[in-house]
């Protein structure tokens, strides 16, 4: 009698991830998934090694959000996935679609604990709470369904990361092959807004004579979408950091990234119509206070975000680009905004940039000297990134400034920077950080040089954690704990097997990051922050 083939719970992950189209795992093998990886080395599936599974966790971020699909993360059990879990909160709170997969205690796993290698008392619930889905797996002939289900749940309606655990007795596990039965992508509907919200936006766009369009992350699709709209109803789009570059920035109607000033309070006034378009209206990107009550039509996949952050006149609940499209269709060509208006309006937008980011102006423009209209931004929560280069810094693309906006997170430009580049190879990628928050991830300095990309990395040195420097002089001057000793990090660069550079100004920024989108290796390029007088 022939024996039946077998099926592992390992190699049924991995199954399941090829026939989901997933081309790069991101991860770090342990001694509880070595079934995984023992399945990926004869996949097609290519493996990236980052130095920290919270690294792995930004680089598959900035993949899915370069790419536009799906990242993947694979670590083990216990401290890995933990280590993991701040990127997914990351990816939670800027709607990132990310699958996390871990190993988890074994199914018949004593409930009171035994002290079992990496256990951790309930794993499963941390990682629900910081990702939008999870599912603990009891079979293996449940992993394809349930890797199915993940990549619907990360691609249906509003973005967001999911969590896979697998018991760890299950990864060895093996089950009649003809029993594990790999599931094809669920094709996904585009939401279409009711008609009766479609009708009411249109009457009300009709009327307009000062229309503003905000748009946020949610337009990365729609970015054909919003330009036509845009230009159909006559109105100057401002942005998110996260919408950064969904209307070309070169655009007559670009305002640019804007509603982190104070003076778009102002213009949102003076505005007889404002369209907030996949947006959150978050706190995190307003800085100074709500969006004021002019009338709103707020666009978005997510129901329950209609009416958070502010009340709409109008709200209209489907796909960006669906309901753009359909808005677009039902107006007539109207004069909107007068260009006299839009230009007033970008030159105060433009002079508040200037004056909160005066310190960054001359790296702004060394950078925009050096980078072609495809260039992507992988930014940290630094001042150099959130003072100057989101609102002095011109792009033309959508998701070319990969941003961690709502989490905030502290190391995330680095290998955000690396997933964005193996994702978009042909794309020039450049990572600006912080002196203070590059050294939460910098050994992936390591996986990019592994990885041979040619990825310049700018390190903008204010002599350690400048904005919590400023915030305690401003609270009572009891200033400590913020001024840390930098490393030599070219020599530190050249350690972990890259180019490392010191410039003396930031007129040389742009210049050496052009030489480094043509090396052999990633090029780190140090350059203290220049006073702003």
């Amino acid at each position: 009698m022939m024996s039946r083939p077998l099926v592992n719970g390992g190699q049924a992950i991995v199954d399941a991830l090829v026939a989901h189209g997933v081309d790069t795992v991101f991860g770090i093998p342990g001694t509880h998934n070595l079934a995984v990886y023992s399945a990926l080395k004869s996949s097609p599936i290519r493996h990236v090694s980052p130095r920290h599974e919270q690294g792995a966790g930004y680089a598959a971020d900035g993949y899915a959000r370069l790419g536009g699909r799906p990242g993947v993360v694979v670590t083990t059990t216990g401290p890995a996935i933990l280590n993991a879990a701040t990127a997914a909160a990351q990816a939670y709170s800027d709607s990132i679609p990310v699958l996390f997969i871990a190993p988890g205690m074994p199914l018949t796993h004593p409930g009171g604990h035994n002290g079992l290698l990496h256990e951790v008392r309930s794993q499963f619930d941390a990682m629900s709470a910081v990702v939008g889905y999870a599912q603990r797996v009891t079979s293996v002939e449940e992993i394809p369904h349930a890797v199915a289900q993940c990549f619907a749940a990360m691609t249906a309606g509003r973005p967001r990361p999911a969590y896979l655990e697998v018991p760890l007795d299950l990864l060895e596990h093996e089950a009649e092959a003809d029993t594990v039965i790999v599931e094809s992508p669920v094709a996904q509907a585009t939401a279409v807004p009711a008609e009766a919200q479609l009708g009411a936006a249109a009457e009300l766009l009709r009327g307009a004579r000062r229309p503003l369009i905000v748009a946020g992350g949610g337009c990365s699709g729609a970015a054909g979408e919003l330009r036509a709209f845009a230009e159909t109803l006559g109105a100057p789009v401002v942005t998110s950091a996260n919408g950064k570059g969904v209307l070309d920035e070169a655009h007559p109607l670009s305002l640019g990234a804007g509603v982190q000033h104070r003076v778009l309070l102002e213009i949102a006034t003076e505005a007889d119509v404002v369209v907030a378009v996949g947006t959150e209206l978050a706190p995190a990107d307003w800085w100074w206070g709500p969006l004021p009550r002019t009338p709103l039509i707020r666009i978005d996949i997510d129901p329950t975000s209609i009416a958070t952050n502010a009340r709409p006149t109008v709200g209209v609940v489907g796909d960006a680009g669906a309901a753009l499209a359909e808005l677009t269709k039902r107006l007539p060509a109207v004069p909107g905004t007068s260009p006299a208006e839009v230009d007033t309006w970008r030159t105060r937008l433009q002079a508040d940039a200037r004056e909160i980011g005066a310190a960054y102006l001359g790296l702004c423009s060394s950078l925009e000297a050096a980078l072609g209209d495809d260039a992507v931004i992988a930014a940290d929560s630094s001042m150099s990134c959130y003072y100057g280069l989101l609102g002095s810094l011109p792009l033309h693309r959508p998701r070319s400034f990969l941003y961690p906006a709502g989490l905030g997170t502290l190391g995330y430009g680095l290998p955000a920077a690396i997933g964005a580049k193996l994702a978009e190879p042909q794309r020039e990628v450049v990572a600006v950080l912080g002196d203070g928050g590059v050294m939460f991830t910098i050994a992936e300095l390591a996986s990019a040089a592994e990885a041979g990309l040619a990825l310049p990395v700018v390190i903008v040195d204010n002599g350690g954690y400048g904005e919590i420097r400023n915030e305690m002089a401003d609270r009572d001057g009891h200033v400590h704990a913020v001024d840390l000793p930098a490393p030599d990090f070219p020599a530190l660069a050249r350690a972990l097997g890259c180019h490392g550079v010191a410039v003396a100004s930031d007129d040389e920024v742009g210049p050496a990051v052009r030489a480094a989108f043509a090396a052999d290796r990633p090029t780190l390029v140090h350059v203290r922050e220049q006073s702003a007088d």
